[in-house]
């Protein structure tokens, strides 16, 4: 097709046949952004069923009994776990919501560096408490 008449090219024209077929963009991590938010959703998926059936048979437990529960090794790991990719996955899930909707290019940045900065600082914190209790 040629653009001989001014107009520029359509975006699918720009990318590669392979780029087409593969639905990756020009940064070519399209398809790996999503599968990363498909295998933490997966992820998760036991890990807060885990939670929310610990919580739910835990309730009254005086708080010696409950810093003896996150204390133990599995729970530990199971709650450090469950903290880090809760958090990869809402920042992985706000940035394509910004990236979306953000208007320039500018504000897209700030937003997600802005949201990464909470996410890892509050898992840090969430983190950090749970490591002082169990060690």
């Amino acid at each position: 097709m040629s653009h001989s008449t001014g107009e520029a090219p359509r975006q699918s024209q720009l990318r590669t046949p392979l780029g087409r077929v593969r639905g990756a963009g020009s940064a070519k991590s399209g398809v790996a952004h999503w599968w990363g938010q498909r295998v933490t959703s997966i992820a998760l998926l036991p890990l807060t069923i885990w939670f929310i059936a610990s919580l739910a048979t835990s309730a009254g437990m005086p708080h010696h009994v409950a810093q003896a529960w996150i204390g133990h090794p599995l729970n530990a790991v199971l709650l450090l776990a469950l903290i880090g990719l809760t958090f990869h996955h809402i920042a992985a899930g706000l940035q394509v919501v910004i990236e979306d909707y953000a208007s320039t290019e500018g504000s897209k940045i700030a937003a997600v560096l802005a949201v990464k900065f909470v996410c890892v600082l509050l898992a840090l914190a969430a983190a950090l408490a749970v490591l002082r209790i169990a060690v």
